[in-house]
């Protein structure tokens, strides 16, 4: 089920975009940690693997000083279609106790939700800007905060701040499970809710599929991944996996196995390979971009999102 763009044949599905990150392994020879291949079988609410550290610029994009372009909002506009939307209202708020950025039609109408997880730089402005272009596709985005606030501009603070989430892998997932539940109890939404993140953040959309909190659909923009089937029977799907062919942060031989289990477990998935590209190549602000594979991906983002949210 895992198709490479131009290469293999099987299912279909692509990619959208907002992260720049990299291991040690691409940028200066060092080694990315395994992912593990057996994890006791989780309770409510807790992180069930350890997500792969990485850095969030591109090779070539890293100031000297450490620091590097993080995608802005106006960039995202001509390449994610941001036309002949419906008119949105958008506020900082809290749901389920969880605090991030809430986007939704501005209308009486009832919408299935989207809880939108960042990348290792947090709720910046590239966030918002993508959920409130989601948003406008009717549907309602809460773009959750693992960060309480914080937003990093240079890669020394993302690594602390996606750190400190990972040495509590629980209390992030607790968190997006309570805006998973919050979503559902709010006016205005469906019973239908899926997950959808960039790097850290798609290791975070699967670790929420992972968990109780009953999602609808899940997607994964290159996040590190679980291969073994005893975690992987517990993720919800539909699933929708997004990836590049010359990842060093999530390599291909992990997307393989990733697809092969949930294969196995006769789970519903949609996985995409673009031959080719390495890791965040759907950030505008990379030097790996490649805008046609991401409003090719965008496109069937939607799609997906529209079958798999359906009532």
């Amino acid at each position: 089920m895992v198709t490479r763009r131009g290469v293999l044949a099987g299912a279909a599905l692509t990619l959208l975009g907002g992260c720049a990150g990299t291991t040690p392994t691409e940028s200066d020879g060092g080694t990315q940690s395994p992912v593990p291949t057996e994890t006791p079988a989780p309770t409510t609410g807790e992180s069930t693997y350890t997500q792969t550290p990485h850095t969030g610029c591109q090779p070539g994009s890293i100031e000297v000083d450490g620091t590097c372009e993080v995608a802005a909002s106006g960039q995202n506009a001509a390449i994610f279609d941001a036309e002949d939307l419906a008119p949105i209202t958008a506020e900082r708020t809290t749901v389920g106790d969880a605090p991030g950025y809430l986007a939704r039609p501005d209308d009486d109408g009832t919408y299935p939700a989207v809880v939108m997880i960042h990348e290792w730089w947090g709720l910046n402005e590239n966030i918002e800007r993508m959920a409130a272009i989601l948003a406008g596709h009717e549907y309602v985005v809460f773009a959750v905060d693992l960060y309480d606030g914080e937003v990093a501009t240079d890669s020394e603070a993302a690594a602390r701040l996606s750190g400190q989430v990972r040495e509590s892998p629980d209390e992030a997932v607790a968190t997006m499970s309570g805006a998973v539940e919050g979503l559902r109890a709010m006016s205005g939404t469906t019973d239908r809710v899926a997950s959808l993140g960039w790097c850290f953040g798609g290791g975070q959309s699967l670790q929420l599929s992972l968990s109780d909190a009953d999602l609808d659909a899940t997607v994964i923009y290159y996040g590190t991944l679980a291969t073994d089937e005893a975690t992987l029977e517990r993720i919800d799907g539909p699933v929708l996996g997004i990836f590049g062919s010359e990842d060093r942060v999530v390599p291909i031989e992990d997307v393989q196995a990733f697809d092969e289990t949930l294969g196995d477990l006769a789970i519903e998935r949609e996985i995409h390979v673009y031959e080719g590209a390495g890791h965040a190549f759907a950030n505008p602000s990379g030097e790996r971009f490649r805008p046609e594979d991401t409003r090719d991906a965008w496109a069937k983002t939607l799609d997906f999102l529209d079958r798999a949210l359906a009532a």
